[in-house]
């Protein structure tokens, strides 16, 4: 477990989690007095949106040359931890339905966590966890500002906003849970954007933990 405590204090696990636990309360705020929900599948998108932002800042170490000469498994980690990430910010939301108003269906909910999920973790494999919010914030404004408009690119476009069962709208957000996913854990973070001189050779990242360690 120890490795666990670990993994989550170097991916700002805790950060992440208060994060969500914000925007949970702030939504439970809005929707407390039973009145309309404020803008229909407008307002659960943005606080599944934010988490999705929030579990990317996760989605990077702090020292990429360690994290890929640790002679460990990153691939299954990495997995788990976009899908654990997306799946609690899904939790969150239907929690606070449950002691509120309903917001959106479990459906809308599963939908748009996995695919928001996947952009987070392409977003982390393209530029970093440092950079990796702003791919699904700026899909989610892109969404607002779509004109509405009928056909397949526009549904494309703003899938996270379409009511659940919509066929375009579900089979982007899976295509982009599974590649983004997929990418993320067998590259890793910045895999697109990474220099190949910057990527160390087997064991490079451990002898240099253990340089630090006999200097300490």
């Amino acid at each position: 477990m120890r490795w666990l405590m670990l993994y989550a204090r170097s991916r700002h696990v805790p950060a992440s989690l208060a994060t969500v636990l914000i925007s949970a309360v702030a939504v439970w705020a809005l929707t407390r007095n039973g009145g309309a929900a404020p803008g229909g599948s407008q307002l659960p998108a943005v606080v599944l949106t934010a988490g999705a932002m929030a579990l990317s800042v996760g989605l990077g170490g702090q020292d990429l040359d360690l994290d890929r000469g640790a002679a460990i498994r990153w691939a299954p980690r990495r997995a788990a931890h976009v899908l654990l990430g997306g799946a609690i910010g899904g939790a969150a939301l239907l929690t606070v339905q449950a002691v509120g108003q309903d917001l959106a269906t479990t459906a809308f909910v599963a939908r748009d966590c996995a695919g928001l999920a996947g952009v987070a973790a392409l977003g982390a494999a393209v530029a970093g966890g440092r950079y990796a919010w702003a791919f699904p914030f700026t899909w989610l404004a892109f969404a607002f500002c779509a004109p509405p408009a009928a056909g397949v690119p526009v549904e494309v476009a703003t899938w996270m906003l379409l009511p659940a069962g919509t066929p375009a709208a579900t089979w982007t957000a899976l295509c982009l849970a599974v590649a983004g996913t997929a990418l993320y854990a067998l590259a890793g973070p910045e895999a697109l954007t990474l220099p190949a001189g910057r990527v160390p050779r087997r064991g490079h990242g451990a002898d240099r933990f253990r340089h630090r360690r006999r200097r300490s």
